[in-house]
């Protein structure tokens, strides 16, 4: 299916059928609807421009709400769904990785959630294990705020790269 023809049946979808498939891109209810209201798109670079617009909008509440839609990193998301699906191919890279490095993604995804109460969310897509151990040390230096604005950012990457994909 070709963008435009994918972008064009997610135009014709009915509101309801439509918002379930946006929030298989992300799991905030608010930026689903946000997105939804944009419609229609003439393309999926128009798409991921609303997804982004909707992003500015979104309270620290709706951030959390996209979290729960996401498993550790190192940890294989279950169920059949679209969004679980995704979540294996993109962090496909940590699947096999050597005993260490897994040993290492444990402790560090456990000192990330006791010192923030979240998950570490990162776009695995792309990215080497050792390039996610390394942001994910960086990022516990992190204050609440700074890391609050990192984690917006990387669920604006990914839900933009699962928008491109559905769309495409």
């Amino acid at each position: 299916m070709s963008a435009s023809a994918a972008t064009s049946r997610f135009n014709s979808l009915p509101a309801e059928e439509a918002r379930r498939e946006l929030l298989e891109c992300c799991a905030s209810p608010r930026w689903a609807d946000l997105v939804l209201a944009g419609r229609p798109f003439a393309s999926a670079a128009d798409a991921v421009a609303a997804s982004d617009r909707a992003f500015a909008e979104l309270t620290d509440a709706d951030v959390d709400a996209a979290l729960a839609g996401h498993p550790r990193i190192g940890e294989r998301a279950a169920g059949t769904s679209r969004s679980a699906e995704w979540s294996r191919s993109e962090q496909s890279s940590v699947q096999g990785t050597d005993d260490a490095t897994s040993a290492r993604l444990r402790e560090l995804n456990a000192a990330y959630e006791q010192k923030f109460d979240r998950v570490f969310l990162i776009r695995a897509a792309g990215r080497s294990p050792e390039e996610m151990v390394a942001e994910c040390e960086r990022r516990l230096g992190n204050d609440p705020d700074t890391e609050a604005a990192e984690v917006r950012e990387q669920l604006r990457q990914i839900t933009a790269l699962r928008l491109e994909r559905m769309l495409s």
